[in-house]
């Protein structure tokens, strides 16, 4: 159903690019210089809003992750049992994915009928009333609230990468997702920064906020509220700038007498064409129009046709990366604030905050700079079986940090930083995993009219992951110290030979990649 050779490693092979004009196919030859000079341009603009939008998404989920911790502690669900603070973390951490998971493919399939843009503006809407939530609740069962309405009401990731899919082409697929990373990097970057240098802001900063009751007795609002503020932001740039990428749109499945009385056609024929999508309403006019082009306004497929080998080989990839990658950045926080007695390195979360922060800045620089490249010299599939690799040398490096700093008796110092940011160098590699596997997605998909179901369908189960991957690593961090197997290494024992299930599920991904006409 997908099949061509589109791997930028084999400069022997050549890939069919379907011109939209003509509807001609142009043979492009893998040589650098000729795939640069026929290159479609990225339309810069409307890409740029994407990548602005998708700042709500890191913003409002690792804002808290420096904090949590000791939110959980303030909150005495533990009864200060320090042992039993990954339990609860890891609940409130994975609560967001599991309410995800349920809806997320609701919205995917959903923007493939009424379009990306309404499901993007409920979406933002949704992460900024649960963040305001989430900064005025007082007890864990307000908590556990706030993440639920957190995930359940967004739906925006899969529908923001079928939009970029849209926006692209086999040709400069590479580079849009080369910047995907910027975005990703600076919500990373920030979220810490302002999730651990603005909690508890009375006591941090007295001569600004000291005099604030409010703040004092809800003192992890202040970041959480900014980053709501900002989803509010994003939903004013998204209603006055972003345009609908979706060619054809159908009305929802309402009663044929509704429907006569609001003027719309029946779900088979849609109901408008897309700004933007000049080309596939000029194509739908013509009856002469080529079969490619008939089959990109033909709609939505329905779920079962979308369970082909290939979308089903790389949605088990993305979510055996999802869950080495979640159990990483679930696992490092804890770690880092864990008492040095107990096998952690005793962290503040503003110290936290700043070293998550510098993974950020380092991860956008590298990503942008080099997936491209890389991309090109390796291809697709080894970009992502190397970058996914890098996972095993990152969870060996947590006991040796352990030992060195029990061995300096302190958590901060040299080679204990040494080791740390030698750690957060090498997960620099997972992030190149994800630009790969978004390109096994986007080309998987049957036709493009059907980008947002199977990314929706991809994401319900990478959201499984993500909910299950937090709480089972974070438990396994608590039950580690209590049993003390393995040194009170059990945790990093497992998840390095989870990473080598991930590898195995990953050699059943194809060698070569075509987008979707």
């Amino acid at each position: 159903m997908l099949q061509g050779d589109c791997d930028l490693g084999d400069t022997k092979n050549e890939v069919e690019d379907e011109d939209e004009a003509s509807g001609s196919e142009v043979e492009i030859p893998r040589n650098t210089n000729t795939a640069d000079a026929r290159r479609t341009p990225l339309p810069w603009f409307q890409f740029s809003i994407v990548l602005f939008l998708q700042l709500a998404e890191p913003l409002t989920s690792s804002i808290i992750y420096p904090f949590v911790p000791q939110l959980i502690r303030e909150l005495g669900v533990t009864h200060g049992d320090e042992a039993k603070v990954g339990y609860y973390v890891g609940l409130i951490e994975s609560l967001f994915f599991v309410t995800q998971a349920i809806t997320v493919l609701h919205w995917s399939r959903m923007s493939d009928r009424i379009g990306r843009k309404p499901v993007i503006l409920c979406g933002l809407m949704g992460l900024s009333a649960s963040m305001y939530s989430f900064g005025l609740s007082r007890t864990f069962l307000g908590l556990i609230l706030s993440r639920c309405l957190n995930g359940a009401l967004n739906g925006n990731i899969g529908v923001m990468k079928s939009m970029m899919a849209e926006m692209t082409d086999s040709s400069n697929i590479s580079q849009a997702y080369a910047w995907v990373p910027i975005s990703w990097s600076t919500g990373c970057t920030l979220a810490p920064l302002i999730g651990g240098s603005l909690s508890h802001p009375a006591e941090r900063f007295p001569r600004l906020f000291g005099r604030s009751r409010f703040l004092r007795e809800y003192p992890y609002f202040l970041p959480c509220g900014i980053s709501a503020t900002f989803a509010v932001l994003a939903w004013f740039v998204t209603y006055f700038f972003l345009k609908e990428t979706l060619a054809v749109k159908t009305p929802l499945a309402l009663p044929g007498w509704l429907r006569r009385r609001k003027g719309w056609t029946s779900p088979d024929q849609g109901d408008g064409i897309a700004d933007g999508a000049s080309a596939s309403s000029s194509a739908s006019s013509d009856p002469s129009q080529s079969p490619a082009a008939a089959k990109s306004i033909a709609g939505p497929l329905p779920l079962r046709a979308l369970l082909t080998t290939r979308v089903l080989t790389a949605t088990a990839s993305y979510a055996a990366l999802a869950l080495v990658d979640i159990s990483y950045r679930a696992i490092q926080p804890l770690f880092l604030s864990t008492p040095l007695a107990l096998g952690g390195l005793g962290w503040p979360p503003a110290r936290i905050g700043r070293l998550l922060a510098a993974w950020g800045i380092l991860n956008g620089l590298f990503t942008a700079g080099c997936f491209a490249r890389i991309h090109a010299r390796w291809g697709t599939k080894r970009v992502f079986v190397w970058g996914l690799a890098s996972a095993i040398p990152v969870f060996a490096l947590f006991p040796l940090i352990s030992g060195a700093a029990r061995r300096a008796g302190t958590g901060t110092g040299g080679l204990v930083h040494g080791l740390v940011l030698l750690q957060v160098v090498v997960s620099l590699g997972l992030s190149l995993s994800y630009g790969a596997i978004f390109i096994f997605i986007s080309s998987a998909a049957p036709s493009r009219q059907s980008l947002g179901a199977v990314n929706g369908l991809s994401q319900v189960v990478v959201s499984i992951m993500r909910a299950v991957g937090p709480a089972a690593a974070n438990s396994l961090f608590s039950v580690s110290i209590t049993s003390g197997w393995f040194g009170g290494q059990l945790v990093y024992v497992i998840l390095v030979a989870s990473t080598g299930v991930a590898l195995l599920v990953s050699a059943m991904l194809p060698r070569h990649t075509t987008m979707p006409s």
